[in-house]
């Protein structure tokens, strides 16, 4: 599992409740995704193929 700065996950977070951006990450290799919904699993990450991006909000009480 790639390993995620709080301080990243939670300004995806904040950019999520009080912007427009949707984003999530991918736990394999790391890499930012727009467009997911908050409490996504298993989504496609378009940079490695795999079905583990998961949403910020979902990602930061994970690690938090």
């Amino acid at each position: 599992m790639f390993q995620f700065d709080l301080d990243t996950v939670e300004s995806a977070c904040r950019e999520s409740m009080f912007g427009l951006g949707s984003s999530g990450f991918c736990l394999s290799c790391g890499e930012e995704r727009e467009g997911c919904e908050p409490d996504a699993e298993h989504y496609e990450c378009y940079a490695c193929g795999e079905f583990e991006v998961m949403g910020a909000e979902m990602l930061y009480v994970m690690i938090a």
